[in-house]
């Protein structure tokens, strides 16, 4: 067993969660013969979130596709609940979109059910320590994604700023025009947190407000990429 931060000594705990109970005593079986301990199992996403929060497992293995709350409302309300959480989202489904967008949302991991069970442990034991777990065809994917920048210049980062990289995120979604509400909902934050983001970028650009905010990014950007013009205020 690999013994990299204590792993030798404290190991893995683990929930998993499926819809299906046998597939659940299958990760189950193969989790605890690699010497991790599944702590808990749940049956839907909203029972996942409730074990979670409750017994703030290393990582959670949660299925895609379930009724009710599927695994990606529930990592939403996971990483709300509980910042920092690490879930790893396995699934039968090949859909690489959806697999891109568990990503965004925050899961560490993405894992298709037709991987070799028997590596399901090492991956986890990966996602533990702070490497992306996701299979090569997601892997190209998701560089593809990274390359291709809006028009507006979202997601450009000037070498040389003042904005840490959340605020960066947070300035992207002003330049696309989201509220307050709407960039908590993307960011899986809080309004109060964005609020305190927004604040905190107007003050470091020595601007007065978003419009200005916008404008002042698309400077820092140096040219790049012509935006569209600053809203009003």
């Amino acid at each position: 067993m690999d013994g990299r931060n204590g792993l030798q000594n404290t190991p893995l705990r683990v929930i998993v969660a499926d819809d299906d109970a046998l597939v659940r005593r299958v990760l189950r079986d193969v989790l605890q013969r690699a010497g991790i301990v599944v702590i808990a199992e749940a049956g839907g996403g909203r029972e996942a979130v409730e074990l979670t929060l409750y017994y703030k497992p290393d990582i959670v293995l949660m299925d895609l596709l379930m009724p009710g709350t599927d695994g990606i409302a529930a990592t939403r309300e996971i990483l709300a609940g509980l910042p920092g959480a690490k879930v790893v989202m396995i699934s039968s489904s090949e859909d690489e979109e959806l697999g891109l967008l568990t990503l965004r949302l925050g899961a560490c991991g993405y894992l298709s059910k037709s991987v070799n069970i028997e590596s399901i442990p090492r991956a986890l034991r990966a996602a533990h320590d702070g490497e992306a777990v996701v299979p090569r065809r997601l892997t190209a994917k998701l560089i593809e994604s990274m390359r291709r920048t809006r028009e507006d210049g979202a997601g450009i980062r000037p070498v040389r700023s003042p904005l840490t990289a959340r605020e960066w995120e947070v300035l992207d979604l002003l330049c696309q025009r989201m509220s307050t509400d709407e960039i908590a909902d993307t960011l899986v934050l809080s309004s109060e947190t964005v609020r305190s983001h927004i604040k905190s970028v107007l003050r470091k650009l020595r601007v007065s407000s978003r419009g200005e905010a916008v404008a002042m990014a698309q400077e820092l950007r140096g040219g790049m990429v012509a935006g569209p013009p600053a809203a009003a205020a």
